[in-house]
C-alpha cells in the first residue's frame, strides 16, 4: 500500500533515490504491512530545496487564499476518512473508534487554522518622534520541519502542518518510520488542496538521512517535535548551530488526583477508558493515580472491574477496546516496569502479563497496581503503557506536593465536586494543562503543551500559530 505514495517532493510522489525501502511492521501480527520509501541524504536535500521554492510562492499567497486552501484540505480529509481511519488502525493497532476520533481531530486543525490565517494581526504604536509611528508586522518564519511520533500519526502532523501553512510557511513532514502510511494519506490530502509545489513535503526513512540534513540546513528556520524528552534535548543542541526556532511537546508523567468528594462511579467511567486508550501510549495519559484514603478501596475495585471488562484485539475489529503496544521494545519495557514495581513491594490487582489468547502481536493485559510508592519506576517515570499505578493520600497539601514532585509538566488531572478545591488545584499543579473532571485536553481551539522537561511552545488555539511567525518592527516618519 505504501507504493502508491512514497516521498512527496516538489508537489509529486516519487520513490527514494535508488529505490531504497524500509519494512513497516504490524503491531498486531508482527508481519510486514509493506515497504515504504527510505529517503537518502540526496532526497532530503531535494526536499529542502523544493521547500525553499514552495516558500516563496506560498508566502506571497494572500491570507484569504491560504484559508481557502486549508478548507479544501479539510474537505478532502473528510472524503477520505475511511481510508485514513483504517490506515491508522493498521499501523498502530488502536481501535477504529479511536482512529476515527483522531482523524477528526486532524481535520479540525485545518478548519481552525484556515480561519486563523485570516487573523494574523499587526498593530500600530504611537511614536515619540514627531510625524512618526511604529508598525508591528508578522511574517512567516520560513521553512518549517515537523518531526512526529507514531502514537497519533495523523493528529500530530496536522497540528504542525496546519499552523505552518496558515502562517505562510512551507513545511517538511518527517513522520515516525513505524507509521508512515498515515502521514502519506494526510499529505496526499494536502496535495489535493492545491498548494504550490514544495509548500509541503514528506520524507520517510532513517534519522541519519532525514533529521541530520534538516537540522544542519540553515534554510530550515523552524523545527517542531513530538517525541521523548531525550530526543528533545538533543534537538535543542542541534538547533543551536543554525539558531532555529524550536517548539516541542515531550514526555509526560501526569498525576490524577481523586479527592474524597469526587463522584467515584463517574470518575471511573471517564478515567479508565482514558488510561487504556491507545494501550496507554498517550503522552497526556494519567500515569500516577493519587486516591484519597477514604475512597481508595472502592476506586481500586471499580478500576479493576472495568479494566478486566476491556476486550483486547486487532484494532480493525470493531469489538476491540484496546489494541497492542507498538513494538516489542515497548512490550519488554512494560514488563520490566511491572517486574520492578512488584519486586519493590507493589501488588498486581489485575493484569500484569501478556494475554494468553494471542500467538502474535505486542499485546499486554490492562494492569492495575496498588501499594505503589512514589519512588518506584512505574510512578517516578512515564510508563507509556497499559499500567495504572494507584497510591493513597490523606490531605490536599500532601497530594499537591507529591503530584508536583517530578521534572515533567505536561498534563495533570483532578476529580472533585468542590469548585473552590478545583480552582485551588488548577492554581497549584505545575503543568501546562490541567483537566478537572475531564481528560479532554486536545482540541484545535485550545493551546496544547507542557512546562519543565515536557517541552516548550504550544500547538492549537490562537497560540499555535505564533511559533511559525517572525515579528518585524517598522518605524515610519514622514
Amino acid at each position: 500500500m505504501y507504493g502508491t505514495f512514497g516521498l512527496f517532493i516538489s508537489g509529486a510522489w516519487r520513490p527514494a533515490e535508488g529505490g531504497a525501502t524500509m519494512d513497516v511492521v504490524s503491531p498486531v501480527s508482527e508481519t510486514a504491512l509493506g515497504a515504504a520509501a527510505a529517503a537518502t541524504v540526496a532526497d532530503t536535500e531535494a526536499a529542502i530545496e523544493a521547500a525553499g521554492a514552495g516558500l516563496e510562492a506560498w508566502r506571497a499567497t494572500g491570507a484569504f487564499e491560504r484559508a481557502d486552501a486549508l478548507h479544501r484540505i479539510a474537505d478532502e480529509m473528510l472524503s477520505r476518512k475511511d481510508e485514513a481511519v483504517r490506515m491508522i488502525s493498521r499501523e498502530t493497532g488502536k481501535p477504529l473508534a479511536q482512529s476515527l476520533r483522531e482523524w477528526g481531530l486532524a481535520c479540525d486543525q485545518f478548519r481552525w487554522y484556515a480561519e486563523e490565517a485570516r487573523r494574523i494581526y499587526g498593530r500600530i504604536i504611537e511614536s515619540r518622534v514627531p510625524g512618526g509611528r511604529f508598525e508591528v508586522h508578522h511574517e512567516p518564519v520560513g521553512i518549517a520541519a515537523a518531526f512526529t511520533a507514531w502514537n497519533f500519526p495523523a493528529a500530530l502532523p496536522a497540528r504542525k502542518a496546519a499552523p505552518a501553512l496558515a502562517a505562510g510557511c512551507s513545511v517538511i513532514i518527517r513522520p515516525s518510520s513505524q507509521t508512515p502510511g498515515t502521514a502519506m494519506v494526510l499529505v496526499d490530502c494536502m496535495r489535493a488542496g492545491g498548494l504550490p509545489d514544495g509548500a509541503v513535503g514528506l520524507l520517510t526513512g532513517s534519522t541519519a538521512n532525514t533529521y541530520g540534513p534538516i537540522m544542519a540546513a540553515p534554510e530550515v528556520r523552524k523545527v517542531s517535535l513530538t517525541g521523548s524528552t531525550r530526543v528533545g534535548q538533543q534537538m535543542l543542541r542541534d538547533a543551536a548551530d543554525t539558531v532555529k526556532k524550536v517548539s516541542m511537546e515531550l514526555g509526560g508523567n501526569a498525576p490524577c488526583i481523586v479527592y474524597d468528594d469526587a463522584d467515584i462511579e463517574r470518575t471511573l467511567d471517564i478515567i479508565v477508558p482514558t488510561k487504556f486508550a491507545n494501550c496507554g501510549q498517550v503522552c497526556v495519559s494519567p500515569d500516577r493515580f493519587f486516591v484519597h484514603e477514604s475512597v481508595h478501596d472502592r476506586f481500586v475495585d471499580g478500576f479493576v472491574a472495568r479494566a478486566e471488562a476491556l476486550t483486547l484485539g486487532d484494532g480493525l475489529d470493531e469489538a476491540t477496546a484496546m489494541g497492542p503496544l507498538i513494538n516489542g521494545n515497548r512490550l519488554a519495557e512494560i514488563e520490566s516496569v511491572i517486574a520492578d514495581a512488584v519486586a519493590s513491594g507493589a501488588t498486581v490487582a489485575t493484569g500484569g502479563k501478556r494475554p494468553s489468547q494471542f500467538n502474535a502481536g505486542f499485546f499486554h493485559q490492562p494492569t492495575v497496581l496498588t501499594d505503589v510508592a512514589d519512588d518506584m519506576r512505574v510512578f517516578a517515570e512515564e510508563n507509556f503503557g497499559p499500567v495504572a499505578p494507584i497510591t493513597r493520600f490523606g490531605g490536599d497539601d500532601e497530594v499537591i506536593a507529591r503530584a508536583n514532585a517530578t521534572h515533567m509538566g505536561l498534563a495533570a488531572y483532578a476529580f472533585t465536586t468542590n469548585a473552590a478545591r478545583a480552582r485551588r488545584t488548577v492554581a497549584d499543579l505545575k503543568a501546562g494543562m490541567v483537566g478537572i473532571n475531564s481528560p479532554a485536553l486536545a482540541a484545535s481551539e485550545a493551546p496544547f503543551g507542557g512546562t519543565k522537561y515536557s517541552g516548550m511552545g504550544r500547538e492549537g488555539g490562537a497560540e499555535g500559530i505564533a511559533d511559525y511567525l517572525d515579528t518585524k518592527l517598522a518605524q515610519l516618519v514622514f
